[in-house]
């Protein structure tokens, strides 16, 4: 297999959960790049179709289907919608995740509590649920779930955000185990800190921002399109044998001993 053929998706179709921006809004430029036909969804059509439509000038093939992840039925449409588009999902992509809370889990709301543990781990299984057994039926597939190093450590201040994120490891295991006789991948893709609107709080505060760049070893904060090639890596041939890990994409983070690891 040449080096173009590894990394080829043409005739794949990917679904990409929060990809209106940030991190998941390169993932789904990238494998459209690729040759994958994408839907970009998150919760309005507003913020879709501009990245739809840009995908789509470059060249590339992209649909926008809107999708808020608490509803399970609009979970259920945005399979049901692709599949009619479409007629099959090769690559899902779950980047969807919601952070209510920064504080100590004292200060935990049932509500907000609630809020992260559905939006980030059990929607991320519903729709995995529904997507799998297509794939199954054509013993061919990459599940590919957007985590955090949060979930790999304590943290003072995102300690409900790293629970939810250390379930999604496990639950890419379990998937991962449950699935693999049908040819299904299933890895998470665990980003350090990464300048996104989502982690705003985190890198925009200069003394946070200087803590962290001071203890990663590549000297400086995640970008979304850092997170590209791994995606890539794992939705194309060239990830074909590796199923239920964590890939850690943090600039080194790990392996220092930073406050923002």
């Amino acid at each position: 297999m040449t080096y173009q053929e590894l990394f080829n998706l043409s005739g794949r179709v990917a679904v990409v959960t929060g990809s209106s921006k940030g991190i998941g809004r390169v993932i789904a430029e990238t494998l459209a790049e690729a040759g994958a036909r994408v839907v970009v969804s998150s919760r309005r059509m507003e913020s879709c179709k501009p990245v739809a439509d840009g995908i789509t000038a470059a060249g590339g093939e992209a649909v926008a289907i809107p999708c808020h992840m608490s509803h399970l039925d609009q979970v259920r449409a945005l399979v049901d919608r692709t599949l009619e588009q479409w007629g099959q999902i090769d690559v899902l992509v779950c980047n969807a995740a919601v952070n209510p809370h920064f504080g100590p889990m004292v200060d935990v709301t049932e509500s907000a509590y609630d809020k992260v543990m559905d939006t980030n781990v059990k929607h991320n299984l519903w729709l995995c649920n529904l997507v799998l057994p297509q794939m199954a039926s054509r013993e061919d597939g990459s599940v590919i779930i957007v985590s955090s190093i949060g979930g790999l450590k304590g943290h003072d201040k995102l300690g409900l955000y790293a629970i939810s994120k250390a379930a999604d490891f496990q639950l890419a295991r379990n998937l991962a185990v449950e699935w693999g006789r049908s040819n299904i991948r299933v890895n998470c893709i665990a980003p350090g800190l990464v300048r996104t609107d989502f982690a705003r709080a985190l890198w925009e505060d200069p003394d946070r921002l200087r803590e962290a760049v001071s203890t990663y070893p590549l000297g400086r904060i995640g970008e979304p399109e850092d997170m590209a090639g791994t995606a890539l890596l794992l939705a194309a041939p060239a990830g074909r044998f590796i199923t239920g890990q964590v890939l850690v994409v943090d600039g080194g983070a790990t392996i220092s001993s930073g406050r923002y690891t």
